[in-house]
């Protein structure tokens, strides 16, 4: 299977990682991204460095209403869309200031949501095709230190679930990714706890596995399952009582 690649937020570390290891197996792949022209060198390294055809288009996910134009915009339909958007913004502003939590939130969840709704169903028309999300274990629990951007990432693990249920037996897969830690520009300057950290590579490698495997709920470094099934499993009056 060498179909195209669509990969919305394909600006950020992981959507490259992700366009390299996609493209190096022979998958024509498709940025989309804010301020599209300015990844004209990642475009044309991409292209002739796997030998394969490589285009850019101008995407925003907060332009909710322009995103069935931007579906519009893409000619023949993609056969994977890897949807990498997102921003991880910081709690205690969002906690003080309104606009700055509804960034968040539409960011993560309302605008990708919304994009991947529409693909899918273009896909089930279609009658196959692969749908990836990437959440977060941030929307496993809600916890003190990150809940703005942990509800939004719950809400889209959600969305993400109820899509794979609603469309099992329609030809079109869909994936929810959760990679833990990641050693991007968006969590540069933060202390990383190495065991649970990995590289926008790894996980471009995971979702390569989960796409082959038709794996439905991925988390890229397998101790975060466990981990997070604990952190599900305190009781609350406890749980209250944690800094986490």
């Amino acid at each position: 299977m060498t179909g195209t690649v669509l990969i919305l937020g394909g600006r950020s570390d992981i959507g490259v990682a992700v366009a390299h290891r996609f493209a190096m197996l022979g998958h024509p792949v498709a940025l989309a991204a804010r301020n599209a022209e300015n990844l004209e060198a990642t475009r044309s390294d991409i292209a002739i460095r796997h030998g394969v055809e490589a285009t850019l288009h101008e995407f925003d996910v907060l332009e909710t209403k322009a995103l069935a134009a931007f579906v519009d915009s893409l000619g023949s339909l993609p056969e994977i869309v890897v949807c990498v958007a997102g921003a991880m913004g910081k709690q205690r502003e969002s906690e003080c200031d309104p606009e700055a939590a509804t960034l968040v939130m539409r960011t993560n969840y309302e605008g990708p949501a919304v994009a991947l709704g529409l693909l899918a169903e273009r896909m089930v028309k279609r009658g196959h095709g692969t749908i990836v999300g990437i959440s977060s274990v941030a929307g496993d629990r809600g916890r003190g230190s990150n809940y703005i951007y942990g509800s939004a990432k719950a809400g889209f693990t959600a969305f993400l679930s109820g899509l794979r249920n609603r469309l099992s037996k329609s030809g079109v897969h869909v994936v929810t990714v959760k990679p833990g830690f990641v050693a991007t520009r968006m969590t540069d300057g933060m202390d990383l706890p190495g065991a649970l950290t990995t590289t926008p590579d790894v996980v471009a490698d995971a979702i390569y596995r989960a796409v082959s495997l038709r794996r439905s709920v991925v988390y890229v470094k397998p101790l975060w399952r466990p981990l997070m099934s604990i952190i599900r499993a305190i009781p609350e009056p406890i749980f209250k009582s944690l800094s986490l």
